[in-house]
């Protein structure tokens, strides 16, 4: 009976998430984020004569820079606790994951502490990829001997 009135009580004395600030702060941060790699891709196409179809590989490494040097610096943080998930967009996201297992793990050592702590992470996002693709690849082999 205790466990019942301590979670009633701990429902009762919480404050209440701000579900909308969040929402439209995710939103807006998460926006921002892909109009900036779209400022990006437009510099690259204009300046540096890719074409739409080579444009998109160094896009992404500049975001992933950026990103990753932001979390370096420890701005990239602070973007994170304002914006929540919004900060995750998943180029961005998982670069700033990664630089900060990288930065967390240092002082082990770069192959157990950097490299093995960032492998971790990546190691799952690799699998899933990985076995996404395999099926997306089937499914279209499939549907192409329809």
């Amino acid at each position: 009976m205790q466990k019942q009135q301590y979670k009633k009580m701990t429902k009762q004395m919480s404050p209440k998430p701000p579900i909308i600030r969040n929402v439209v702060v995710a939103f807006v941060v998460g926006g921002l984020i892909c109009v900036f790699g779209q400022f990006v891709q437009n510099i690259l196409l204009t300046h540096f004569n890719f074409t739409p179809e080579t444009v998109g590989a160094p896009t992404v490494a500049v975001l992933i820079f950026i990103a990753s040097l932001l979390t370096g610096l420890g701005v990239y943080d602070r973007i994170g606790q304002f914006a929540g998930a919004g900060s995750a967009v998943p180029v961005t996201g998982f670069a700033n994951a990664m630089t900060s297992a990288a930065l967390e793990h240092r002082s082990e050592g770069l192959v157990l502490g950097v490299g093995g702590n960032m492998f971790k992470l990546a190691g799952s996002v690799i699998v899933f990829g990985v076995v996404a693709a395999f099926f997306i690849a089937l499914i279209k082999t499939l549907w192409g001997m329809m």
